[in-house]
């Protein structure tokens, strides 16, 4: 009989020692606060001791559920907590929980790795495709250690991105990080989509932050199309998410690109846009009672930026690299805007997207003159930058002129130069444009620049 119990016995004990595992780790209290206001995004919490980015669990007793939300500030003995999502059901005397306590951490986990590759999440990671869960891809926080300026490599090496204006006139460098100024409706979206399939990339990352749903579908099927998201993540945090979640998702999708770089990969970061994150930072700044300063945002969203985008750029030598693109939507494109501004200062160069150009047809609306990529000199042959120089040169002289050319008032043989820039002109402006299925390589930039300017 107690030998027909043995096994019995020993597969118990099995288990109770996998259970005495579990939960010899787990504190023998649980804390907890509870709610005491809510005003407007902000939810006031007294009775816990949590860290700010800590992440909290808030009990909604009414509809038996729960909200995640997030310490975003404290002021005394009180917690100021924004959640991820809009929440009903809550009341005065909600319990909260820190999320992770006994743990180790209360950071929350992210879904990283190849497993994503082809997929579309929103900024909790969370899948948005209807595709197959990721609860088994290896998770980190989104916080990381900085990169030591001294040990990154230099950018040294040109990228292709497959658009002629910019591999001739602005080359972009691997691990180099550009901004793309730009209003609303000048073509912004379809250059980026441009730059997503002909761009010589490992793993493309895409953040659309804060824009209008319908553009995230549209992004997916019409701009990056099939070819593009086979090696793409997409993080898409819409203009109708919490603003925690659209800087989580910004945060997250340097945090995927940041993995596939330790990985030693060549990663492409297209984030759109930087503004919105900006935004989405002054909002919660307000709400929790920061002063504004600059045009009503405060302090901190000066902060933030420059932090989000040194995480970009190349790893140590040897190693992977993050070649990113953030879009900066101007204004009233007022250049001068101080988001605008700010993101000029923190970027590698930057091009200029012109609605004088695309309202008269001219695609990509680059406008060459106001655009500058700080890495040339580095990646491109002498020959290439003399070329190059003498491009804008004529171009500026032909637009310095063109309202007395449009009248009649230029007559030839006065001057050389701007004789010679009315003569070149035509051929300049088809070199600058560019249809959205048409592929231009370094080569046949290069050839086709060399041919424009005469040698």
């Amino acid at each position: 009989m107690s030998d027909t119990l043995n096994p019995h016995r020993q597969r118990w004990q099995h288990a109770l020692q996998r259970t005495h595992q579990r939960i010899q780790h787990l504190p023998h209290h649980r804390t907890s606060g509870r709610v005491i206001r809510a005003t407007g995004m902000v939810i006031e919490v007294v009775g816990l001791r949590v860290a700010v980015g800590s992440a909290c669990r808030i009990e909604l007793p009414s509809t038996k559920t729960h909200a995640e939300a997030e310490v975003v500030g404290f002021a005394g003995d009180k917690l100021f907590l924004m959640p991820l999502e809009e929440i009903s059901g809550l009341m005065p005397g909600a319990r909260v929980t820190p999320l992770g306590e006994g743990s180790g951490h209360s950071a929350r986990r992210f879904p990283l790795g190849d497993s994503l590759l082809g997929r579309v999440l929103d900024g909790n990671g969370n899948p948005l495709d209807n595709g197959a869960s990721v609860e088994e891809s290896p998770r980190a926080t989104l916080a990381t250690i900085p990169l030591n300026p001294l040990a990154r490599a230099p950018i040294d090496a040109q990228i292709d991105v497959g658009i002629r204006a910019i591999n001739a006139l602005l080359s972009v460098g691997r691990g180099q990080r550009m901004g793309l100024f730009a209003g609303s409706g000048v073509g912004k979206s379809v250059l980026l989509g441009m730059m997503a399939r002909y761009t010589q990339a490992d793993v493309i990352v895409v953040g659309l932050i804060g824009e209008r749903g319908r553009e995230v579908q549209d992004f997916i099927d019409n701009i990056l199309g099939p070819e593009g998201r086979r090696r793409a993540v997409v993080v898409a945090a819409p203009a109708d998410t919490s603003p925690l979640q659209r800087l989580q998702g910004a945060a997250y999708a340097t945090r995927l690109a940041e993995g596939f770089r330790d990985e030693g990969r060549n990663v492409l970061l297209i984030m759109d846009s930087l503004t919105r994150y900006a935004m989405a930072q002054r909002e919660i700044a307000l709400a929790i009672g920061e002063p504004p300063a600059t045009k009503g945002y405060p302090p901190s969203v000066f902060a933030k930026l420059p932090s989000l985008v040194e995480r970009a750029g190349n790893a140590e030598r040897g190693g992977g690299s993050i070649t990113a693109f953030y879009t900066v939507l101007t204004e009233g494109d007022d250049q001068q805007d101080p988001i605008a501004d700010s993101a000029r200062a923190i970027l590698d160069g930057h091009i200029v997207l012109s609605r004088t150009l695309a309202e008269a047809g001219h695609y990509p609306a680059i406008d060459i003159e106001a655009s500058i990529s700080r890495a040339m000199t580095a990646i491109t042959t002498p020959e290439q930058q003399r070329h190059a120089q003498r491009f804008k040169r004529l171009f500026s002289r032909y637009q310095r002129n063109r309202d007395l050319i449009s009248v009649g008032a230029y007559s030839p043989g006065h001057d050389p130069q701007l004789d010679e820039a009315v003569q070149r002109f035509p051929a300049l402006e088809r070199f600058l444009q560019q249809e959205m299925q048409e592929c231009a390589t370094i080569d046949k930039s290069r050839q086709a620049l060399e041919a424009v300017v005469g040698g």
